[in-house]
């Protein structure tokens, strides 16, 4: 696939007003994407696990312009958590600026965006990937409307491609268990123009995983990732950290089918270092890491070297910490929780979540 092939054809519907509702998943990089090139393709691939509970869902209507108002400006109005949110304006009209060539019925409607999420706003949960995802979906809707013949394939190719351009990361909230985007040897049908289904036979021990989420500091990152990605142009390590990306990807494909959870924990917490050593020896330099994000990492692996169980971490461009591990060790893990570790989150929130299945259409 091309961007070309993403260009919508003229609309076949007389489509004039409606309203369709997705709810669209986070997800969490077990192989971090870290820098890009133009146009929001990546530097290295990625893979991520979906996740289930941490969502985002969002109502799009939609009703048809007069025909002298079309064309002129993108017309549409935003709620979130049921109040305007004026400073999400700009990102959404960058958004549609972007994806306008791939969706020239745009400046044909005005569109009202209602939209929320099940997680706190600003705790470190990728809310731009699931935020943006749900937004492209319901876009997809109005199109598969306008082009009835859509294939479900294309149409989830599609809500991946134009998500992508919205938030990197939010191509690989569209579909579940794991998702892989950026092309690699591995997985030949992989894209960096979109994410795809993890193509290989998950080992049983990696369904429904577990992934429970330390809110260590719900605070405004003071560096955002847009910024932290354009740092890796010109970072002293950048080359051979993307090598290392397409290695690991590598080695955690043959895990996922094999099993091996110590080779996963190698791996995975490996990852999670390495994207904040990116950050820390970027120039500007900066740190996003808190002391209790460290206390928190020392105290998993002393319960794990105690217990001999999988309990593993992963961090995100924040504070927080991701806690993976298996569906049979959960009792064990969450006990550690409640009595160890929730003394080092923000007023000691925590979300349990786990292995997700994709976005889902809600109303139609």
């Amino acid at each position: 696939m091309t961007e070309n092939d993403f260009v919508s054809p003229a609309g076949t519907g007389d489509l004039r007003e409606g309203a369709v509702t997705w709810k669209s998943p986070s997800n969490i990089a077990l192989v971090k994407y870290w820098g890009k090139k133009e146009n929001q393709i990546p530097a290295n691939p990625s893979i991520s696990f979906t996740l289930d509970h941490c969502a985002t869902t969002t109502t799009l209507g939609y009703a048809k312009r007069k025909e002298e108002q079309s064309g002129e400006y993108f017309s549409f109005d935003l709620l979130f958590e049921g109040k305007p949110k004026p400073e999400f304006r700009s990102k959404i009209i960058k958004f549609f600026e972007r994806i306008e060539k791939y969706m020239p019925f745009l400046k044909d409607y005005h569109f009202s965006i209602d939209t929320s999420n099940s997680f706190p706003h600003s705790s470190g949960i990728a809310s731009s990937a699931s935020g943006m995802s749900a937004l492209a979906l319901c876009l997809m809707s109005v199109e598969k409307s306008l082009n009835p013949e859509m294939s479900d394939e294309f149409f989830n190719q599609k809500a991946s491609f134009l998500a992508r351009l919205g938030s990197g990361s939010a191509c690989r909230s569209v579909e579940g268990e794991i998702v892989v985007w950026g092309t690699n040897d591995c997985m030949l049908k992989a894209s960096d123009l979109y994410g795809i289904k993890f193509s290989y036979e998950l080992h049983p021990v990696f369904r429904n995983y577990q992934d429970t989420i330390l809110l260590v500091d719900k605070g405004q990152k003071q560096v955002s990732s847009s910024v932290g990605h354009n740092l890796m142009h010109g970072h002293p390590f950048a080359e051979r950290r993307f090598k290392q990306a397409t290695e690991n990807l590598s080695d955690l494909t043959t895990v996922l089918q094999a099993g091996d959870q110590k080779a996963f924990i190698a791996i995975v917490e490996s990852e999670a270092l390495t994207l904040h050593a990116m950050m820390m020896t970027s120039l500007p330099y900066f740190i996003l890491m808190k002391p209790n994000t460290l206390h928190i990492i020392n105290k998993i692996w002393q319960f794990r070297s105690e217990t001999k169980l999988h309990l593993c971490f992963t961090l995100d461009a924040g504070a927080n910490v991701h806690l993976l591990y298996p569906e049979n060790e959960k009792n064990e893990v969450l006990e550690f929780v409640k009595n160890e570790l929730v003394a080092y989150c923000e007023n000691g929130q925590y979300i349990c979540d786990q292995i997700g299945l994709g976005a889902s259409l809600m109303k139609n």
